[in-house]
């Protein structure tokens, strides 16, 4: 970064309702290349001050009409001219004055009759003080937007590997290839209303949210590790199978759960081992694969849990057709021998209920082959549904 200039001409407003006084700091800074705007009044330097804001500030103390402590509270009122170094110049030399100066929020206080070496020292040191401040919050902007952009290129890079996972596991069981990005939009939605239901608290959202988002596609990874033949079985599955099948769980959070090792204060790969562990839990204790129940099952995998469901239900899989809207909120909601609300977080489900024809709509509109797999704006679809 260039360093800054700190001695260049600087703009500087002088305040006193003495003309002498004035004249004599004209004469001095502008000696010195400095361009001094002399005003007589503290109602009318506001108002010169806001029209075009000076770099430093001369403000007497004794004047007619709003003092000179009066003038400096309105300036730090205003977020435009609260950074303006204001150096007081008084011929009052008490000392409680000089206290009541830099209570208002003066960096200097000067006594009258002054030197004329001792203002021009004074002036040029607050000015440079005040442009490696400004140099520096420059540098620091540039700094945080130097992280924004890395950071939202290592979120890409994340995305794009984490669809690919995902993709890996769903490539061999989804007729459409829309399942990723559908569970993806279900989530949000209920996410969405969770957070408005108060279920989510306000501080955990913004880490919750963006964790989640990502982490939820990786809810079916461990099935790469599970056979064909039982995978695409276009029946019931026998008791072994069955168990066979549940193990995807438990592969896909024992791989992300190795990530963990290299990567312990990554948040997004610890969420994705709570989802593929547990998004097959349930409500009441009767799911797999550790029987947790209630508040014991991560408030992620209960989300996640519904969404893939309604998924399931909505579309056709190897051993079964695909179901309407109205059939799918039935089981749903009443449950059909198999499934059952008990199964479900009550709040979840009442979340789902408030917006199920949002769920119906994002159906309808992926339900058509996926030409490549993923969109061009994926992303930018996702997360501007989101609207974290």
């Amino acid at each position: 970064m260039t360093a800054p200039r700190v001695n260049r001409a600087a703009d500087i407003l002088a305040v006193d309702d003495t003309p002498a006084n004035l004249l004599i700091l004209i004469a001095t800074l502008n000696a010195k290349g400095h361009r001094v705007r002399p005003v007589l009044d503290g109602r009318l330097a506001l108002e010169v001050a806001r029209r075009t804001p000076p770099e430093l500030i001369l403000l007497d103390i004794r004047m007619p009409g709003m003092d000179g402590f009066e003038v400096c509270a309105h300036l730090k009122e205003d977020p435009l001219l609260a950074e303006i170094p204001v150096i007081f110049i008084s011929s009052s030399p008490d000392a409680s004055d000089k206290v009541q100066a830099f209570a208002a929020g003066g960096v200097d206080y000067v006594t009258k009759p002054f030197h004329v070496d001792e203002v021009i020292a004074r002036v040029e040191a607050h000015l440079k003080i005040r442009r490696l401040q400004v140099a520096l919050d420059q540098y620091n902007r540039g700094l945080q937007e130097m992280v924004r952009t890395q950071v939202r290129e290592i979120s890409e890079s994340q995305i794009a590997t984490i669809f690919a996972l995902a993709k890996l596991s769903e490539s061999r069981d989804d007729e459409t290839g829309h399942h990723i990005v559908r569970v993806q939009r279900y989530f949000v939605a209920l996410a969405r209303r969770l957070c408005e239901d108060g279920v989510v608290p306000e501080a955990a959202r913004d880490g919750f949210l963006e964790n989640i988002f990502q982490a939820c596609a990786l809810h079916d990874i461990g099935k790469v590790g599970i056979p064909d033949s039982i995978l695409l079985k276009p029946g019931e599955l026998t008791p072994g199978e069955l168990e066979a099948m549940k193990r995807h769980t438990l592969i896909g959070a024992e791989t992300l759960a190795a990530v963990l090792e290299g990567y312990p204060g990554n948040a997004f790969v610890r969420m994705g081992v709570e989802v593929t562990r547990s998004h097959h839990e349930r409500w009441d204790g009767s799911g797999y694969p550790d029987g947790l129940s209630g508040e014991a099952i991560p408030l992620a995998a209960r989300i996640v849990m519904l969404a893939d469901q309604y998924d399931a239900l909505r579309n056709k899989r190897p051993y079964k057709g695909e179901f309407d809207a109205e059939r799918t909120y039935a089981i749903l909601t009443e449950g059909d021998g198999r499934s059952d609300p008990r199964h479900v977080d009550p709040r979840v489900l009442a979340a789902f209920k408030a917006i199920r024809t949002e769920f119906d709509a994002i159906h309808e509109e992926l339900r058509e082959p996926l030409p490549g797999g993923r969109p061009a704006s994926w992303t930018e679809q996702v997360l501007e549904q989101a609207q974290w």
